[in-house]
């Protein structure tokens, strides 16, 4: 009996830690209103994670970033050199390069990242070279070395800008944050219909321009696309219209405001001396025709052709200094005198269009004062080049009229909106 009675006690024990196991054991409980679910993983906490940063399509987390420019008499071999870049990596890149890029123009003061890694040579992964504020060159320096050419996203932005004449143009629009780019622009466009070296106090202006940006950062200007001009009386409007040929200004009619050959040989400038039959030589120290204009310039400005022609003459005499000539067609024809140098390429028989680059202002010959004296012919007779009654370049086309009304439909009360200044901005002098 003893030993069923210890039996009996053993089995109530089992039983009972049994039941006590059962009760804290976990186990999912299944109800009615709690269906079982999947086991669920506690959330990420997005906050923390930092996203990898990159620069030009690099992860550069673990890389250090160097920004530099060429320097003179530096060359891609010796910059590449100096991160770790054997010679034989270097050769098959130029190879690589052949018909994406000629290293052979990289140029001066042009700006360059290298993307090196964290080692005491400071060894190269990646170069960016670049051409210009949108434009660059990817040199990849190691595994499957290449290059490749890209380009940034540009933002155009349309803006508006007005202003009260009291000084200059260029003073009017430098004091209202505007750089000399668009100054010229608007100075082109208008060149044939106001005088910009004659503006009366209280000459003003509205326009409606695209200003473009990259990263964040304005790398100059695009068209203007509709502008006024008041000066004296008279109301100048302007609007852009493509017609297929490019860059192109019309008045409301459809009439173009440019003439067969651009006013100025150089961007909007100053003129130092009129054409005149009756001028003192600064040089000669004496009375003399003066058969040009000279407009006074930096050393190196740009000398443009004023119309399509064909190069007769680009050489050095003893008074003319370096000067190119050119024949625009039977009837005119241009030279342009004391050029500190003749611009690549420009010789006797050279086709040239208008606009193009063909010289650089500057003193040679029998000159005093950076200058280039503009000259033009008609018939073969010297005439005033400000005051010669040039054609018109050809109007809107009858099969374009309708869209270009509607253009100016759009623009015209867009322009008309803009309010100018309460009070005339200070001159440079007042300021």
């Amino acid at each position: 009996m003893k030993v069923i009675r210890n039996i009996m006690l053993g089995l109530g024990i089992l039983v009972a830690a049994g039941i006590t196991a059962w009760q804290y054991w976990p186990h999912p409980v299944t109800t009615p209103e709690e269906p079982v679910t999947a086991l669920s993983l506690p959330l990420l906490d997005t906050t923390r994670i930092t996203a990898p940063q990159t620069y030009f399509g690099y992860v550069v987390d673990s890389l250090e970033v160097l920004y530099q420019t060429v320097k003179r008499h530096e060359y891609l071999a010796g910059i590449l050199a100096g991160h770790n870049i054997t010679n034989e990596d270097i050769h098959t890149l130029t190879q690589r390069a052949k018909g994406i890029f000629d290293i052979r123009k990289m140029g001066v003061r042009k700006p360059y990242e290298m993307l090196c890694y964290k080692d005491d040579n400071c060894t190269a992964k990646a170069m960016i070279y670049h051409l210009d504020a949108v434009n660059y060159v990817v040199f990849h320096l190691e595994d499957s070395i290449y290059v490749k050419t890209g380009s940034q996203q540009v933002v155009t932005v349309e803006k508006t800008s007005s202003g009260i004449i009291q000084n200059s143009l260029a003073v009017t629009m430098d004091l209202n944050g505007l750089r000399p780019q668009l100054t010229n622009d608007l100075a082109d466009i208008f060149a044939w219909e106001v005088d910009f070296f004659r503006l009366f106090p209280g000459d003003r202006y509205k326009l409606i321009y695209e200003e473009q940006f990259v990263n964040g950062e304005s790398i100059g200007y695009g068209k203007i696309k509709a502008a006024v001009f008041e000066h004296g009386e008279e109301q100048h409007y302007a609007f852009y219209f493509d017609q297929g040929d490019g860059i192109e200004y019309f008045d409301e009619q459809g009439n173009s405001l440019r003439k067969t050959f651009l006013k100025y040989p150089v961007k909007f400038s100053r003129i130092s001396s009129r054409y005149s039959g009756r001028r003192y030589h600064p040089v000669q120290k004496r009375y003399k025709a003066h058969r040009g204009t000279d407009f006074a310039a930096p050393q190196g400005t740009p000398i443009r052709s004023v119309g399509d022609g064909i190069v007769s003459e680009a050489r050095y005499s003893k008074y003319n200094g370096n000067y190119v000539k050119i024949k625009h067609n039977s009837v005119y024809a241009t030279q342009y005198l004391h050029m500190v140098k003749i611009a690549s390429g420009i010789r006797p028989g050279v086709r040239v269009k208008q606009g193009q680059t063909i010289g650089y202002v500057g003193h040679t010959g029998l000159a005093r004062g950076n200058h280039v004296c503009y000259r033009f012919w008609k018939y073969g007779q010297q005439v005033d080049a400000l005051r010669v009654d040039l054609p018109s370049s050809a109007p809107v086309a009858d099969s374009l009229l309708t869209g270009y009304r509607q253009a100016v439909a759009r623009l015209r009360p867009a322009l008309d909106s803009i309010a100018y200044p309460v009070a005339a901005p200070l001159t440079a002098a007042g300021e």
